[in-house]
């Protein structure tokens, strides 16, 4: 998956009220600080007591101990004497008599105590990992051979042996988009580990130069009427080219922009633009399409800069807005793979670059081969060895045309889409039936089932009451279009 769109739109999640009968279920505890029963250590100094294992800071927030970690991992886990390097984590401690989730988004980990929807329904521990190379967790010097996807897999691995001394209840992995990604090869490398695993939105690009699903997504998503207004958004931004580059030229110079990585300015203005689409999809709901312009052949210059730049963000493709996500570039043009998509309704002559290839994101200096033997063997697993996994995805989530699939070999696996959802689809936004079977079903793989929910899935619920801080998804922009 390539891309980069410039804003991370998170959508706030809603899990529902809680009937009267399950209000005690649902009460959370203060955290407990023991290990064990049978100890009565406090749980900072039972983290700290892993080799390994460092305290950067410890962050108070009501029900839970928040812990934001470093954890010595080898540079290489083929060969540990290597050297190694600091990963950065958070623990969100509720009990150790209380299951854990493994989060992953893939990317950095935020350093705010927050709560993602497993560990809600399961009303349990947090673990969360930052991705090998995002700073600070990367190697120095870094040596980019050993950024690739069982490496990854091997510290999360490494991380749950150690961690289970402390929770040994059960544990279930998650993750979203790029996350979610990470989820599914843990369990492909390690699947003794996870007592279950819940992927959100993860795409999977399992032969690279085959795009076609993508086209046929964009040919259907939505109504008529919104993909003509934003396919002529996109066109009017192209046909103005001169102009708007010359807009973009004084932007660049009045923040201090560069585009040494991707070539020139010219570049990055069409990446920026062919982005529009999609970005749109991603992070945006069809009643968003009001905020397009409405008849884009006669709008001002600034009201389609205005909007090319709200939903893909002209600072994406810059040196500045790519540096951050170096390493995801890597990891598509050696691994992941990166869609292509055509634009028909656009004439070839206003189109020079078309969709570029990660390697046009990441410096010359770094060495880049693609390997298309990793990603048709996680999808060969998947569909052959799955089990007690569950995929969601949103029906309007230009991510989900290309997803995993399930086989015959799969035992215990779901794959769910969430109607109308995008970026943001969860659990909480499918179809009755599907929600309260993938509950259910998660509560099980967690080991907290009641009676009642194995008896029938209709009966479950989140354990933990909604909290509008911990599961809070705000809006937040990232100059980035990206799984």
């Amino acid at each position: 998956m390539r891309k980069a769109l410039r804003w991370l739109l998170a959508l706030t999640v809603f899990i529902g009220t809680l009937s009267t009968a399950e209000a005690a279920t649902a009460a959370q505890p203060e955290a407990t600080n023991t290990t064990t029963s049978s100890t009565d250590t406090d749980i900072k100094d039972r983290l700290l007591a892993i080799p390994g294992m460092s305290l950067i800071e410890e962050k108070p927030y009501p029900g839970y101990r928040f812990f934001v970690l470093n954890y010595t991992q080898p540079v290489d886990h083929h060969d540990p004497a290597k050297g190694t390097f600091q990963q950065r984590i958070t623990v969100l401690h509720k009990g150790v008599d209380r299951p854990t989730v493994f989060y992953t988004g893939g990317y950095n980990v935020s350093t705010t105590p927050s709560r993602r929807e497993p560990t809600q329904i399961v009303d349990g521990n947090q673990v969360s990992l930052e991705y090998r190379f995002f700073t600070p967790s990367r190697p120095s010097p870094a040596d980019w051979s050993t950024l690739d996807i069982w490496q990854a897999a091997s510290d999360q691995h490494r991380l749950f042996q150690a961690l289970k001394q402390v929770y040994t209840h059960n544990w279930i992995a998650t993750g979203g988009s790029k996350g979610g990604m990470t989820a599914t090869y843990y369990e492909r490398f390690y699947p003794g580990d996870m007592d279950g695993v819940v992927a959100y939105v993860a795409p999977n690009d399992v032969v690279n130069d085959e795009d076609s699903a993508y086209d046929r997504f964009f040919a259907s998503v939505g109504t008529k009427e919104c993909r003509d207004k934003l396919n002529a958004v996109q066109r009017e931004a192209l046909v103005r080219r001169e102009p708007l580059e010359k807009k973009y030229a004084q932007y660049a110079a009045d923040n201090g922009y560069t585009f040494t990585t991707i070539g020139s300015l010219d570049r990055a203005y069409e990446a920026v633009v062919l982005d529009y689409v999609w970005g749109f999809w991603q992070y945006s709901l069809l009643k968003d399409c009001d905020t397009i312009p409405a008849d884009a052949k006669n709008a001002t210059d600034q009201a389609i800069w205005d909007s090319v730049d709200t939903i893909s963000g002209f600072s994406a493709y810059t040196d500045q807005g790519l540096e951050t996500y170096t390493p995801y570039y890597y990891q598509a043009g050696t691994q992941l793979g990166a869609p292509t998509i055509h634009f028909p309704y656009i004439e070839k002559k206003l189109i020079r670059y078309g969709y570029q290839p990660p390697r046009n994101f990441v410096p010359r200096s770094i060495p880049m081969r693609f390997e298309p033997w990793a990603m048709r063997d996680v999808d060969t697993w998947v569909r052959h060895h799955a089990h007690h996994m569950l995929y969601v995805y949103g029906q309007n989530d230009p991510w989900g045309a290309e997803r995993f699939r399930l086989g015959h070999g799969a035992r215990d696996a779901y794959v769910f889409t969430a109607p109308g959802m995008n970026h943001g689809a969860n659990v909480a936004g499918l179809v009755p039936e599907q929600k309260a079977l993938a509950t259910a079903r998660i509560l099980q793989w967690a080991g907290v089932a009641s009676p009642a929910v194995q008896a029938d899935p209709a009966a479950a619920r989140p354990l933990a009451r909604h909290d509008a801080k911990l599961d809070a998804r705000d809006v937040e922009r990232e100059q980035a279009l990206r799984p």
